[in-house]
């Protein structure tokens, strides 16, 4: 496997979907993500190829992805994603911010801990999030990424967590990645 797929897979298990969903502002660290979340993970990535995810604390209330391939756990040293969490209603989120040739806002993503000890992490739609900007639902902009078209959501956290956590715009959510807890 070559580099770039270890870059564009990771980004592709934490935040993105083909293309990404901005905000201006990032969850703030007002809240301690779920023990279970903490700890190793692994998947089978969209190559075939064994794709691991470690998530540790980094601070109070801020955390830590590293995520790495098998085939270039050797050569390549493992990408990190410092992150905060939020619990809404009955979802958890996570709030991740980006590198500067992505905009250097925030991208927020879904995740769930199934019984199954599966961990899900769900994108939020694209061209769903353009239709409620086109609607007045919540403001924002389209924006051009090295990923294709995106959204920049300009309102403020509280009315987005209000939208998400409507039980109504559940399809908003598209997952993009499952992860299964480490054997070893």
């Amino acid at each position: 496997m070559i580099a770039w797929r270890v870059a564009i897979a990771a980004l592709s298990c934490l935040l993105l979907n083909g293309c990404l969903v901005t905000f201006k502002e990032p969850i703030p660290a007002n809240e301690a993500a779920p023990i279970p979340l903490l700890g190793d993970w692994e998947r089978q990535d969209e190559w075939g190829d064994q794709q691991y995810l470690s998530i540790s604390r980094a601070g109070s209330n801020l955390y830590r992805a590293r995520v790495w391939s098998e085939v270039d756990a050797e050569v390549e040293e493992p990408e990190e994603y410092g992150f905060t969490v939020s619990h809404h209603g009955r979802r958890w989120y996570v709030s991740a911010g980006l590198p500067k040739r992505m905009g250097a806002n925030f991208a927020i993503a879904g995740f769930e801990l199934t019984a199954k000890n599966e961990l899900v992490i769900y994108n939020l739609d694209v061209e769903r999030i353009l239709q409620e900007m086109d609607s007045g639902v919540l403001q924002g902009q389209p924006v051009e990424t090295p990923e294709g078209e995106g959204v920049l959501v300009t309102s403020n956290l509280d009315k987005v967590f209000a939208y998400l956590d409507d039980q109504a715009n559940s399809d908003v959510f598209v997952e993009v990645a499952r992860y299964q807890r480490s054997a070893e």
